[in-house]
């Protein structure tokens, strides 16, 4: 059961990665993992997806918007990929699907939080810096779930409470900016313009 909590948080973070990282190691014989993910087909189509995440991932907003639309997708994968591990490994399909979803979404919402406030910046490093971070937590995720299950299983419940807490924490924050833009949009709005010499344009006086 470690291997699929650990593997269904990481898909929160890359779904593709994930998916190619587990067929990778099966079909190299890296480990044991479920035969429809070592399929040629599954491989290539994950590292293809992978590569185009990779991109958008470091851009900014553009990946905001992935992760928008994501957020139906890697919960829904991360579900499907439980159910695959799963049933390799003997133990119930329908509860390994769902507290792999749930895992998925706790990691998305940490992620697609964190990309939204950091998007608020307009320098674009730290874009870089938090893909390239996450695509290094998935891969040690995954190597973690393959060589040591049960800790990998810990982990996981770990980075799930603390991914609550902080894609609460992080959508606070992200509301307070966005309220803060709004009022000063609001406050620009409504300034008189002054014509030569410093004079208001636009507003009468009456008598």
């Amino acid at each position: 059961m470690g291997s699929i909590l650990a593997s269904g948080w990481a898909s929160g973070l890359n779904l593709y990665g994930t998916v190619l990282l587990l067929g990778l190691a099966g079909r190299f014989g890296w480990a044991e993992t479920p035969a429809g993910l070592q399929r040629p087909g599954v491989i290539a189509a994950a590292g293809l997806l992978f590569v185009l995440e990779f991109i958008i991932d470091k851009v900014p907003w553009l990946d905001s918007a992935w992760d928008a639309a994501h957020t139906v997708i890697r919960p829904i994968g991360g579900a499907l990929l439980g159910g695959f591990l799963a049933h390799d490994a003997g133990s119930s399909e329908v509860m390994a699907a769902m507290l792999s979803g749930t895992f998925s979404l706790t990691a998305h919402g940490a992620k697609a939080s964190t990309r939204a406030v950091a998007n608020t910046s307009p320098e674009p490093v730290s874009n870089l810096v938090l893909s390239v971070g996450e695509d290094g937590i998935v891969a040690v995720m995954v190597a973690l779930a393959l060589a040591y299950p049960v800790a990998a299983g810990i982990v996981a419940v770990t980075l799930a409470l603390a991914c609550v807490v902080v894609t609460w924490l992080l959508w606070r924050t992200f509301e307070r900016i966005r309220g803060s833009w709004r009022n000063h949009r609001t406050a620009a709005g409504h300034r008189p313009r002054r014509g030569a010499g410093g004079r208001r344009v636009g507003s009468r006086r009456g008598y």
